[in-house]
């Protein structure tokens, strides 16, 4: 719990660092990955704003996608093995999430209450989970493109066409998944979770409301904690 009255952590500082960087990551990748194409070229024209230039350039959008490719690794590998080591598991998916989601979508549509949630809601931990596949076909695919066009390796065409178009459902994927992550907050409710990939401090009362789960499992924690002491 916070210092600050009403308020909760949620995200603590390291979970803000992986998430807007892995964002920023993300957007600068599908930006340049974009640039790899003649598509600035052909809706920029031949004269495009001086701070759009570059977008033009197929050698600096290149080394900028693998230069945030390679920040985007290592943040998810950070995530990883401190998650892993902390034994925290809260956004990685549970059976039955894909009902879970169908109903609190529902309820947040009729305007009705919402089931119990935990520290994430079913829908989140489903969005987590596509962006993990979105990223490792990414990342696998990206290997095998960077060997054959930087390392000098020597990949058959039907190797690459394999590779290529992993490459591109990836992308797809990840857009779509960045989309759907944005037109979460068209919701209301959702929107009090945005405090907290900022401050990482949430409403109290919220989080008693919505993530009822989460909130007894806190109180369950502290009083066991209690008991040790006392």
């Amino acid at each position: 719990m916070s210092k600050t009255t009403g308020k909760m952590i949620r995200q603590p500082k390291v979970n803000r660092f992986v998430h807007w960087t892995a964002a920023v990551s993300i957007i600068m990748l599908i930006i340049t990955g974009l640039g790899q194409m003649p598509l600035y070229g052909r809706y920029l024209g031949p004269n495009p704003p001086v701070f759009l230039e570059w977008l033009q350039s197929y050698e600096i959008t290149l080394w900028l996608h693998y230069t945030f490719a390679s920040i985007l690794i290592f943040t998810a590998i950070f995530h990883l093995i401190h998650h892993l080591i902390r034994k925290e598991f809260a956004i990685v998916p549970r059976k039955g999430d894909l009902k879970g989601s169908y109903h609190l979508m529902k309820a947040m549509i009729l305007k009705k209450p919402e089931p119990p949630s935990h520290k994430y809601l079913p829908e989140q931990r489903l969005a987590y989970a596509l962006f993990a596949v979105s990223i490792l076909l990414l990342v696998v695919t990206g290997a095998f493109k960077v060997y054959q066009n930087v390392a000098g390796g020597s990949l058959s065409n039907t190797m690459m066409v394999v590779m290529t178009t992993g490459h591109n459902i990836g992308t797809v994927l990840i857009i779509f998944a960045f989309i759907g992550h944005m037109a979460a907050f068209l919701f209301k409710d959702n929107r009090k979770m945005l405090p907290g990939m900022f401050t990482g401090k949430v409403d109290q009362e919220y989080v008693k409301h919505r993530h009822s789960l989460w909130y007894d499992e806190l109180k369950q924690k502290k009083q066991r904690k209690n008991k040790k002491i006392s």
